[in-house]
């Protein structure tokens, strides 16, 4: 099959159309970050290309009330250079921060990260452990579902073949919140994740876990929250013992889901330091805050 048109969308409007006139043969393309690669790979075979990377109003970082809205066609650079996200809000700027080299940071946008599905997309388990919010739109329909959702589908059923991702919202953390992120890498430049991790961390007044929300990347199908491991903390205060047992608890996790994968024996040991990591970062986040007041 060979590319017969390019289209270059400069409205939402637009580009519906196109997706509704040219359903099941029309692919959109963002940033191309991942969409050129797979064309020349071979992976994917699109008649029509649309363009939407000139669609400004896909493209903001916008307080609405207790919410942030995100535009998918938001790039990753414009995510790290925001003054809207928060300090405690810390580890989605890092997991965008940590994405491949400033060209691919400069073009690759947040929506794309999120409809391509990779297991190992740095940017979504942040917005997963945020309880993240997607708006797709169709001519016909526009309809709202959980990330979590969204990423349990198959992959052809994220998105119909005439919809597009118009926005991503969180309820912005509170004050006693925090989040963090972590990655592991087989090498430090330009590294897909081997292993990801993102944590929402609350504390009561006792530092004794209020709420925590925990979420990977690369330990299964598609990023996936690690609800197991949320049930054992809350309540607890966090020290070596209570980290082990969570690690524990994981661990038994990854070999009911990745039994028979080569890969398990490493996921298994790397992941520790990852829960480690993302854990000790949420504490000093609220050591310093202590500190500061």
């Amino acid at each position: 099959m060979e590319l017969k048109e390019v289209y270059k969308a400069k409205s939402i409007d637009e580009a519906l159309f196109l997706l509704e006139k040219y359903k099941g043969e029309g692919k959109l393309i963002a940033g191309g970050t991942d969409t050129i690669i797979d064309m020349r790979n071979e992976k994917i075979f699109p008649n029509v290309l649309i363009d939407i990377s000139s669609i400004e109003e896909l493209s903001y970082i916008q307080e609405k009330r207790d919410f942030i809205e995100i535009g998918p066609m938001t790039t990753f650079t414009q995510i790290v250079e925001s003054g809207i996200l928060a300090r405690n809000l810390n580890g989605f700027k890092k997991a965008c921060r940590l994405i491949g080299s400033p060209q691919i940071r400069n073009r690759g946008t947040i929506g794309g990260n999120i409809a391509n599905g990779s297991a190992a997309a740095d940017s979504v388990p942040p917005l997963l452990a945020l309880d993240s919010i997607l708006t797709i739109l169709s001519s016909k329909e526009k309809r709202e579902i959980r990330l979590e959702d969204f990423l349990m589908q198959p992959n052809s059923e994220r998105l119909k073949k005439d919809e597009l991702l118009h926005s991503i919202k969180f309820r912005k953390p509170s004050d006693n919140q925090v989040l963090t992120f972590a990655k592991l890498c087989l090498r430090k430049a330009l590294a897909i994740s081997r292993i990801s991790m993102s944590i929402l961390l609350e504390l009561n007044d006792n530092r004794e876990v209020k709420d925590i929300k925990i979420a990977s990347g690369s330990l299964g199908k598609y990023p996936m929250r690690e609800r197991e491991v949320e049930s054992f903390l809350k309540g607890r205060n966090i020290d070596e013992e209570a980290v082990d047992e969570a690690y524990n608890i994981l661990k038994k996790v990854l070999r009911d889901r990745l039994m028979g994968r080569p890969t398990l024996e490493y996921k298994e040991m790397a992941v520790k330091g990852l829960l480690i990591e993302t854990i000790n970062d949420g504490l000093d986040y609220f050591q310093c805050q202590e500190v500061i007041a």
